[in-house]
This record gives C-alpha cells, structure tokens and sequence, in this order.
C-alpha cells in the first residue's frame, strides 16, 4: 500500500532537523471539514515515514500537512519566523507513493513533490 511521507532538512544548519511534530489532515469533500489522518515527530535523519495509519487507504483529494517548528527553533536557540508551516496538496493517483519534504530555516521554507 502507498504512503505519505516527510523530510524536514535545516537547511540554515545543513543537517536534518530531528524532533519536529507533523500532523495529516485530510479535508472532508462534503464537509468542508478537515479530519486528522495521522501524526508524529521527525527522527534523526529528520524523516517521518508512519503520517499514515498502517492499512488505512488512501484516497484521492486534498491534503494538508503541518509542521510545528516553533519549538524546534527554540529548542536550538534560534528566533524563526514561522511558528508552524502548513502545506496543502492534492493527491490524484492513491496508487502512488507522496513524498512531502521541507526544507526549513528560520526566516524561510520551500517544499517540493519528492520521490
């Protein structure tokens, strides 16, 4: 079964950032209403591989994932900008894996479609 996925690299520091919480939301087409999917906290390498619950199927529509970084900053010493960075994305093709990687400082981020 296909995934979601993350990496978060500090990209101030050039290193992985580790022990940054990330949450999945999924939005409710009907509804409007976002439901959580699955959550955790980025490893040493700054991956987190289980946003989504062993055997849960995926379906297509919109995503969003949520980086807490506030407390990463802090716990480094650093004074960031962006407390947390939320991503929205549409996923099409359940079939497919979706790597969702951040590259972070502390004034700035960017995100890509990874592999």
């Amino acid at each position: 079964m296909k995934s979601i996925t993350t990496h978060v690299l500090d990209t101030a520091l050039g290193r992985p950032a580790e022990g940054v919480p990330v949450s999945l939301d999924h939005l409710d087409p009907t509804s409007g209403a976002w439901s959580r999917l699955g959550q955790g906290v980025t490893d040493a390498d700054g991956r987190l591989r289980t946003l989504v619950p062993e055997n849960h199927p995926l379906q297509a529509g919109r995503y969003r994932i949520t980086f807490a970084v506030e407390a990463y900053h802090q716990r480094l010493g650093q004074q960031g900008f962006y407390p947390e960075v939320s991503v929205q994305f549409e996923l099409r093709d359940p079939a497919q894996h979706h790597h969702i990687p951040l590259l972070l400082s502390p004034y700035g981020f960017s995100t890509y479609r990874g592999s």
